[in-house]
C-alpha cells in the first residue's frame, strides 16, 4: 500500500514532467518559423502548451509544499528551501519579466498583415527569450538540488 507521501512523490514527478518538460521547447517551436503564418501556428501552439505547464506547476509546487508539511525536517535541508525559493524567482518572472515582454510579440502577431516576418517581431523575441532561457536554467538548478540533494 502507497502511503501518502509516497503518492505525492509521484504526482510530483509527474507534474514537474508536465510543467517543466514543454517549457524547455517552447523557445524551439517558434523559432522554426519562417512565415507569419508559421510564426502564429506555432505561437498558438506555444499558448496551448503553456497552460498545461501552468497546471504541471501549480501541480508541482503544491504537492512539494504538501510533503514539505508531512516531513518537516525537509524545511531544514539547504537543497529543499533553496528550490523553493528558486521556484518562487521563477515563478515570480512570469508577471514580472515574461508577461511585459510578451504583450508585444502578441501585438505584432495579431496586428502585422503581411506573410514574412519583420525585424521587429526579432528584436522583440529576443528580448522575451532571454528571460526564458533565464528561466530554464533556474528550473534545471532546482532539478538538479531535487535530484542530488547536495545540501
Amino acid at each position: 500500500m502507497m502511503t501518502l507521501y509516497e503518492l505525492l512523490v509521484v504526482i510530483h514527478v509527474f507534474s514537474a514532467i508536465l510543467g517543466m518538460g514543454p517549457g524547455f521547447v517552447m523557445i524551439y517551436i517558434v523559432s522554426k518559423a519562417r512565415t507569419m503564418t508559421e510564426l502564429r501556428q506555432a505561437h498558438a501552439i506555444r499558448n496551448h502548451l503553456h497552460h498545461v505547464v501552468m497546471i504541471g506547476g501549480i501541480l508541482l509546487f503544491v504537492t512539494g509544499l504538501w510533503m514539505g508539511m508531512l516531513h518537516p525536517y525537509l524545511f531544514d535541508q539547504g537543497w529543499y528551501v533553496t528550490s523553493l525559493i528558486l521556484y518562487l524567482v521563477a515563478l515570480g518572472l512570469g508577471p514580472v519579466m515574461l508577461s511585459p515582454r510578451a504583450k508585444p510579440v502578441k501585438m505584432l502577431l495579431n496586428e502585422h498583415q503581411s506573410d514574412d516576418i519583420p525585424p521587429d517581431y526579432y528584436l522583440l523575441s529576443k528580448r522575451l527569450f532571454f528571460y526564458e532561457r533565464l528561466e530554464n536554467i533556474l528550473f534545471l538548478i532546482i532539478i538538479v538540488l531535487m535530484v542530488l540533494k547536495p545540501f
